[in-house]
């Protein structure tokens, strides 16, 4: 289950954190069996102290743990900006927990003892959301370092442009001429590496609201 990354195919790894070794070994054999690496931590101080790894992947958190609980980790990781997404696992939990767990971006909430595939389902929809949310920031990165070579000109030609605009109502709004609109919306078009409008549009609302 590879991953390509910059031509570099990279395996998704699920971080695993429960106090109990047995646990641990279990749900590592069996992840390691579909070809998913993990990491493993005992606590969530550990977690916290460590430097996790910029791959696809997610969190497999126990809830009650000695120390930081799961919840209180959960929300620990998402203030220090690491947004992997996270799976719950525990022998003690209850609907008020589940219900905190999944308003705060858990995936999924299982209680133990789970099944193998369910257990595996639930990994596998959490690494493709971690696929999802990394391929957006990614196009959100490559959209603004285009956005960023326009002109002031170009930007307000495409402002207009990704609202609907013909030619002849951006030069009427701008003050200039329909040919000087179809130079600076065709510049722009080329910096943007944008095949079409609705290519435009998506380019346009990958980036930062601020700009928009």
């Amino acid at each position: 289950m590879g991953v390509v990354t910059s031509g570099i195919a990279v395996s998704p790894v699920a971080i695993l954190v429960d106090d109990d070794a047995t646990v641990r070994d279990a749900l590592e054999e069996l992840l390691n069996s579909v070809g998913i690496d993990t990491i493993s931590f005992s606590s969530g101080q550990e977690v916290l102290e460590a430097t996790l790894p910029d791959r696809p992947g997610c969190l497999v958190l126990d809830v009650r743990m000695p120390g930081l609980s799961g919840l209180d980790l959960q929300h620990r990781l998402a203030s220090k900006g690491i947004l992997t997404p996270v799976v719950f696992l525990t022998g003690h939990g209850d609907i008020a927990m589940s219900v905190q767990a999944m308003k705060a971006g858990a995936v999924d909430f299982l209680t133990k003892p789970v099944r193998d595939q369910t257990f595996l389902d639930a990994v596998s929809t959490a690494i493709a959301t971690d696929l999802a949310r990394r391929a957006e920031s990614d196009l959100s990165a490559k959209s603004l370092a285009l956005y960023e070579t326009l002109t002031r000109r170009e930007r307000e030609v495409l402002r207009l442009v990704v609202t609907g605009a013909m030619n002849k109502q951006i030069a009427s709004e701008l003050g200039i001429s329909e040919i000087t609109v179809k130079l600076h919306r065709s510049n722009m078009m080329k910096k943007m590496n944008a095949r079409s409008v609705s290519h435009l549009f998506n380019a346009w609302q990958s980036l930062p609201a601020d700009l928009r």
